[in-house]
């Protein structure tokens, strides 16, 4: 299948199969400045994401496998949607008006992004596509009541729009027959170098954050808010990542190994704002993040050991690439002072997020591809 208006394009290829003998797609989308990104069926997964750099050369920046099926092993979740819940919940359980529910735990002793079948190992449902704002994707996937443990039949839809400006735009919309829990993100690990250089590390990193949730040493939130100021968590002006990320001296980096933390953003949640800016000084690439979300998960790989070889070959280590997962809290059904989580049947829950591509020092014109 292909759709092209001059050179903004959509195109579909089947590239694997599931455990199940489900067949996997990949679709491509391409916008008016060549910028391209690769969508697998298989998680709603963002396989690939090539833009130019400053110089007008092209790379992919996002890490992954070279082939579909590689996507279902491991943990990693790489640029996939995670949900019914992502990031924590404390030994997976939680209260509802009134009832326990126990969910399938993945991350003894608790249950980590939606459990062991997640949406991540799922395979989404193509609702259409279009090319308005820029050649788009809608996909859709229905998890059961009762699904890894969650109460209630969820309907989502999630539609990736990469726009002329160079904006990945990415909408969610989910609705429910009970009262359920929902929390939803996207979970890329970026490296503007290339996913294929050097540490990602060396990104300077800013976050509109005056405050982040410690965590216990189980990676829990303690239910406090704390000030980033005076810690290795205060990214209020750019920093690199590398010029702290090994500090002894800062207990929340020892328990996490890294950086694995929620980041409580400023102003008001359901309002499209700016989150967190990226900036990689030798590519000249910048990545600026923008949500409805209330808080954003740093992650720097920390579980990234050099046992899960990606693409093209290259073993990938702690640091290679930076997860930037806009969501609600960690934990928030046990914490009732955090932004609350549930969906009520009849109700409809929204959240965009845009991942906006810029490179510094250079403008590319819109009406030309980087190379042409």
């Amino acid at each position: 299948m292909t759709r092209v208006t001059d050179r903004v394009s959509v195109t579909r290829s089947a590239v694997g199969r599931s455990p199940s003998g489900g067949r996997i797609f990949e679709y491509r989308l391409r916008n008016e400045r060549g910028t391209t990104a690769a969508i697998l069926t298989l998680g709603a997964t963002l396989r690939t994401l090539v833009t130019a750099d400053a110089r007008g050369n092209l790379d992919d920046i996002v890490l992954g496998f070279d082939a579909a099926e590689e996507y279902l092993r491991g943990r990693e979740y790489f640029g996939a949607i995670v949900g019914r819940y992502a990031n924590r919940i404390a030994r997976g359980r939680f209260s509802l008006g009134g009832r326990r529910y126990q969910l399938a735990l993945n991350d003894p002793p608790n249950a980590e992004h939606g459990g062991p079948e997640g949406f991540h190992r799922r395979l989404w449902s193509v609702e259409g596509t279009s090319a308005a704002e820029g050649p788009a994707l809608t996909l859709s996937l229905v998890s059961e009541d009762g699904d890894q443990g969650y109460p209630g039949k969820l309907a989502v839809l999630v539609t990736y729009t990469l726009t002329h400006d160079d904006e990945l735009r990415i909408e969610y919309e989910a609705t429910a027959s009970a009262r359920t829990i929902i929390n939803l993100t996207h979970h890329s690990y970026w490296n503007l170098a290339g996913a294929g250089t050097a540490d990602a590390l060396r990104a300077r990193l800013t976050v509109e954050a005056d405050a982040f949730t410690p965590i216990d040493e189980q990676l829990i939130p303690t239910g406090e808010l704390r000030p980033v100021a005076g810690t290795a968590l205060d990214f209020r002006r750019p920093r690199t990542l590398a010029s702290r990320i090994r500090d002894g001296s800062e207990p929340q980096l020892v328990l996490a190994g890294g950086y694995d933390h929620n980041f409580v953003l400023r102003s008001a949640p359901c309002l499209l704002r700016k989150a967190a800016r990226l900036e990689d000084p030798r590519s000249g690439r910048v990545l600026e993040v923008m949500t409805t979300e209330p808080g954003l998960q740093l992650y720097t790989g920390n579980f990234l050991s050099g046992a899960v070889t990606g693409k093209g070959g290259r073993l990938y280590r702690q640091g290679d690439g930076i997860a930037l997962e806009t969501q609600h809290f960690p934990d928030s059904p046990n914490h009732p002072s955090f932004p609350s989580t549930v969906l009520e049947p009849g109700r409809i829950w929204r959240s965009t997020t845009v991942y906006r591509l810029r490179t510094r020092g250079t403008r590319r014109l819109r009406s030309q591809a980087p190379g042409q």
